[in-house]
């Protein structure tokens, strides 16, 4: 029987990206529609789940992406309350890849860093990717600084993030320079940049200035990037003793998370793989 993947896009057209991921991840049929909302989901997840009995509906699955993350997770949670009993399939959410990219940032840093006793610092916060490496972060045990340049954003997603009751511990912080940010991260090991495109947190020396720090990772590939002096292309490459990864660094282990993700739903009709599922599978890639 042939593997299906739905993709179920919450802007008008499909992500080009995550269709030829699929592809390489060996779907055999690949139907992508756009433009989902929470009100018209419905029928096409009935046409996922009535056309083939309960015995192979693990060779259908959905992925659910776009660039608003908040839209798509209403589309997450309407799809979820669609299925009832064994009626189900597996489905993978990763709106603008921010889930299978944060995974991959956090592997990164823990191939050099025992993350339950890091003191992190995560730029961008309150972002799709800040956010879920803040969870990953907080779940590994450590403390953790969500920075925004909206102090209240930053305290919203901080209390949402406490009440997980993850062993970790996450504290908001508002900034918008560079002085304040070298005040967050001034006894910080682990530094990571997920701020908007073109926008630059720190110089080059305010970087260095940073004597504790350990790992810095820049996630952002457009110039100027996030954390001056850090390549784009850079893997686990020292700088003065620090240790810095650069977007495209990152995202060679963020694809192959994508890619084992789509193949693993294949494996049963009931799995949902989000943030934390997508980091547990992410292991298999990195040696510790």
């Amino acid at each position: 029987m042939k593997k299906i993947l739905i993709q179920l896009d919450t802007d008008l057209l499909p992500s080009s990206f995550d269709r030829v991921v699929a592809v390489d991840a060996d779907v055999d049929e690949l139907f992508s529609y756009g433009g989902i909302t929470p009100e018209n989901v419905e029928p096409l997840v009935h046409g996922a789940i009535f056309t083939r009995g309960p015995q192979d509906l693990e060779n259908t699955a959905l992925f659910l992406g776009g660039s608003n993350t908040d839209d798509a997770e209403a589309v997450l949670q309407k799809v979820q309350n669609t299925f009832f009993g064994p009626m189900r399939v597996s489905l993978m959410f990763d709106p603008n890849g921010s889930v299978t990219t944060a995974a991959a940032a956090v592997l990164s840093a823990g191939q050099h860093l025992d993350l339950a006793q890091t003191k992190s610092v995560v730029l961008g916060g309150t972002g799709p990717v800040g956010y879920r490496a803040c969870q990953l972060l907080a779940r590994a045990g450590g403390e953790v600084t969500l920075v925004s340049r909206s102090e209240a954003k930053a305290a919203k997603a901080t209390e949402k993030l406490n009440a997980m009751g993850y062993k970790g511990h996450v504290t908001p912080a508002g900034s918008s320079n560079g002085a304040e940010i070298l005040q967050l991260a001034n006894d910080a090991q682990f530094l990571l940049a997920s701020g908007a495109a073109g926008v630059q947190f720190l110089t080059t020396e305010e970087l260095k200035s940073l004597s504790n720090l350990k790992v810095a990772i820049d996630l952002n590939a457009v110039p100027p990037v996030g954390l001056e002096g850090i390549d784009v292309m850079a893997k686990a490459k020292t700088i003065d003793d620090l240790i810095t990864y650069g977007a495209i660094g990152v995202g060679g282990l963020k694809m192959k998370i994508h890619k084992a993700g789509v193949r693993k739903l294949f494996e049963s009709n009931s799995q949902v793989l989000e943030t934390e599922a997508l980091y547990e599978l992410g292991r298999d890639f990195v040696k510790h």
